[in-house]
């Protein structure tokens, strides 16, 4: 896949996969990392995001020929960061949360070959319409709120209950394909080939 050596996805999100897959790119080998995704006391959701790609590429173990690729995706509302909900009453605090509200959607990418490391991050803005009751208990019925920032996934049964965004489509769903293809390339990857 690159000149030199592999090409390692530190994610496990399919979603991911399948973004890399428009680009041509099939990685070598997947390799989630095991990393604290807390946040700190007081971080902010763009340093927190950035923050956590950065850790997940550092943390994935390769060869110094190898590129590894990481992502991080994280929904804020304001200050607040919404991370994957843990169980169907967090993703419903978060949908009555976003209901009727703008949000920004955050998606950092972190490229590593060797100890150099490429970093980018994108901020889209999300606007959710205003959710009855019952469109909140379709959706969680869907089971698609698992394992999202913010308790959704664009790219499902969700789009429908978001009318506008500004920014990367991609991004929001979790891998910002123009500025990832711009990393690998840093990074020495030919990525249209």
């Amino acid at each position: 896949m690159t000149q030199t050596g592999k090409l390692i996805l530190g994610s496990g999100s399919p979603r991911r996969l399948e973004l890399l897959g428009q680009l041509g790119i099939v990685p070598d080998a997947v390799r989630p990392p095991d990393i604290d995704e807390d946040p700190l006391t007081g971080e902010l959701p763009r340093p927190y995001c950035a923050r956590i790609a950065r850790e997940k590429v550092e943390a994935v173990s390769a060869d110094t020929r190898d590129i590894i690729l990481c992502a991080d995706t994280t929904v804020a509302l304001g200050r607040r960061i919404l991370g994957k909900p843990a169980d169907e009453a967090e993703a419903r605090m978060f949908l009555d949360l976003l209901s009727g509200r703008r949000h920004r959607v955050i998606t950092a990418v972190a490229v590593r070959k060797d100890d150099q490391i490429w970093e980018r991050d994108v901020v889209s803005t999300v606007r959710m319409k205003v959710l009855s009751e019952r469109e909140i208990a379709s959706y969680l019925s869907t089971e698609d709120w698992r394992g999202k920032a913010g308790g959704y996934g664009i790219q499902g049964p969700a789009g429908a209950l978001i009318p506008w965004i500004s920014g990367s489509f991609t991004g929001i769903v979790g891998l910002p394909l123009a500025e990832t293809a711009g990393l690998l390339q840093a990074a020495g990857m030919r990525v249209w080939t």
